[in-house]
């Protein structure tokens, strides 16, 4: 399991992940309202690391754009 810090920039034209400063910086495409930016940064993340949805998991700052996600590698 590894813990990545990321941060997320709602709004943006396409879904997008690049590896900045040690943290991993998150484009979505969708707004952040009614949780629809974090099923996005799942689906994402899970594309971007090859693996199953349910193996990635928001640990803190569900309401945050600075989040701290666990992905089953």
């Amino acid at each position: 399991m590894k813990t990545f810090k990321v941060k997320v920039i709602p709004n943006a034209k396409k879904n997008e992940v690049i590896m900045e400063e040690g943290k991993l910086k998150v484009y979505v495409n969708v707004p952040a309202k009614d949780g629809k930016a974090n099923r996005a940064l799942i689906d994402i993340l899970a594309d971007f690391f090859n693996v199953k949805k349910r193996d990635v998991k928001i640990v803190s700052g569900e309401k945050s754009r600075e989040k701290i996600v666990q992905i089953e590698i």
